[in-house]
């Protein structure tokens, strides 16, 4: 972190964001409510709509607040960040703005879209790495090498006083009292800003954090007390994708903030496709994390007529990523279960089926003959809510099918619902592994050529999901006698993975 000696109390934060520069560059949002979030949930929910500045991201407002505050012989020298996106998109236009140069490190995994609108504001782009820490390290290379000056995406007491200035527009749009606000934590930045100004303007308010179940560095540390890094992170919601809290950002969310919500991947998806019925506005998965996050908070709670306010913080998405997020929406609703489900091998069963299905709406069959005796249905139907989900499969287990629910299971929702019927009885001394890998052009070949050719193939699943990594499920034959050089082989692929040999699901269809 750069700072100052000893860090800015809270009324020295407040003063800073009110004396802020940022709206030489940024726009004063909108608060919008939101009637059928609000019909759905029971609440009145209020829309904080970020994704409406000139980079469609909150971000430009810690970046302008910082590099705007800095010497005329700094700014001569020009400036370097490293980010996922958004914080770049911030520092290259305050650099187009104070008419200075930058230059921006992202990882490999940086959206298109995202790095494209760096280069069409003028600044300097350079591709390194894989993940942002990658991409850090090269940033300060440069810092060292040119002379530039290091603009940091949280950690700075400038960049979370013009975040602040988010919490400060909704003290002054919000007409009465607000219960809670929900807002999305990376590094903390923003979080720490909003609750620095609300929490001093309106001391009853919760300001609550939101972070996605695969990248809770925040929540971690809170718990222990103490900055946790993680080995690593998910990059669905790249603009969160953080491995380890700022060590200012820290202080101040121990300190400010009322407690911090995990929520899954699959409930990102479900906000970002309510949020547009409501809205008609897209977000990126960052961008629709508070929302989730109140979802799951009032429901938690069972709260009713609360006043709710969620950050939309961003809507940098890429278009094909849609597609994954269509694909998990309902899911993340409760509005969709899978199941598989044994019948008897015989005319009539698939009807028979149905029927015990009820009314619901089927959104996927899928089957192939492997057993002249039974077959086992990958079944995908449409529900009311949740509870309707675990009814359902009681009333098929009272109904006498065996059925397995597997509606929470990822290997399931990723990879099997696009492979059933892929049975094989040759695939001796089958181990079967989840591999992840960064998605970028020629990654899937590369991960070819590191498997090679000493251990046979006989599973192999993978389909591009407009995400940051590549998602692999891969059987390999293991002969007892290689095992000790294929652990080893393991360890120097280079790549996450997860054993799957165990899978209930993959038993059922694949094994």
């Amino acid at each position: 972190m750069t700072t100052q000696a000893r860090p800015l109390s809270p009324t020295d934060y407040l003063r800073r964001m009110r004396s802020s520069a940022v709206y030489n560059v940024a726009v004063r949002t909108p608060l919008e409510h939101a009637p059928l979030l609000s019909r759905r949930i029971g609440n009145s929910v209020w829309l904080k709509r970020e994704d409406q500045q000139p980079v469609f991201s909150f971000k430009l407002r810690g970046a302008y607040a910082l590099m705007a505050r800095l010497d005329a012989e700094i700014l001569d020298r020009g400036v370097v960040a490293a980010s996922a996106g958004n914080h770049a998109q911030g520092v290259a236009l305050a650099a187009q703005r104070l008419g200075t140069t930058a230059t921006i490190v992202v990882p490999t995994t940086t959206p298109t879209i995202k790095q494209e609108a760096i280069r069409r504001l003028g600044a300097e782009l350079v591709v390194s790495g894989d993940s942002y820490d990658d991409a850090c390290a090269h940033a300060r290379s440069i810092e060292r090498e040119r002379g530039l000056f290091f603009v940091p995406p949280y950690d700075h007491p400038d960049i979370i006083a013009g975040n602040g200035t988010v919490g400060l527009e909704i003290d002054e749009q919000h007409p009465g009292e607000v219960d809670a606000v929900f807002v999305a934590i990376g590094g903390g930045g923003l979080a720490a800003g909003v609750a620095l100004a609300l929490k001093q303007l309106r001391p009853g308010v919760r300001i609550i954090g939101v972070e996605p179940e695969d990248s809770d560095a925040m929540s971690q540390s809170l718990a222990l007390g103490r900055r946790v890094t993680l080995d690593r992170v998910g990059l669905f919601a790249d603009g969160v994708a953080v491995k380890c809290p700022g060590e200012e950002t820290f202080r101040i969310c121990q300190e400010w903030l009322d407690e911090v919500i995990v929520v899954s991947n699959d409930a990102i998806c479900a906000a970002v496709k309510e949020i547009f019925e409501d809205r008609r506005a897209v977000l990126e998965p960052a961008g629709a994390l508070a929302y989730a996050g109140l979802k799951a908070w009032a429901e938690r709670e069972k709260a009713t007529g609360q006043q709710l306010v969620a950050i939309a913080c961003g809507a940098n998405l890429n278009f094909d990523r849609l597609r994954v997020i269509a694909e998990r929406a309902q899911i993340g609703e409760h509005h969709e279960a899978l199941f598989a489900v044994t019948i008897p091998e015989r005319p009539g069963a698939f009807r028979e089926l149905c029927r015990a299905l009820g009314d619901r709406n089927v959104t996927e069959f899928n089957y192939r003959m492997g057993d002249p005796r039974r077959a086992i249905v990958f079944a995908g139907v449409q529900l009311r809510d949740e509870a309707e989900r675990h009814s359902l499969l009681g009333s098929l287990t009272e109904a006498g099918y065996k059925a397995v629910d597997l509606t929470e299971d990822e290997i399931a929702k990723t990879h099997l619902r696009h492979m059933v019927g892929g049975r094989c009885d040759h695939a001796t001394y089958e181990r079967i592994f989840h591999f992840d890998f960064p998605e970028r052009h020629g990654a899937l070949a590369t991960f070819l050529d590191r498997i090679g050719g000493t251990w046979n193939i006989s599973l192999f699943h993978y389909r591009n999901h407009g995400s940051d990594r590549g998602r692999v499920l891969c059987g390999i034959q293991v002969r007892p006698e290689t095992e000790a050089a294929f652990t080893r082989f393991l360890s120097e692929l280079g790549y996450d993975f997860v054993e799957q040999t165990g899978s209930e699901a993959l038993r059922l269809f694949l094994r």
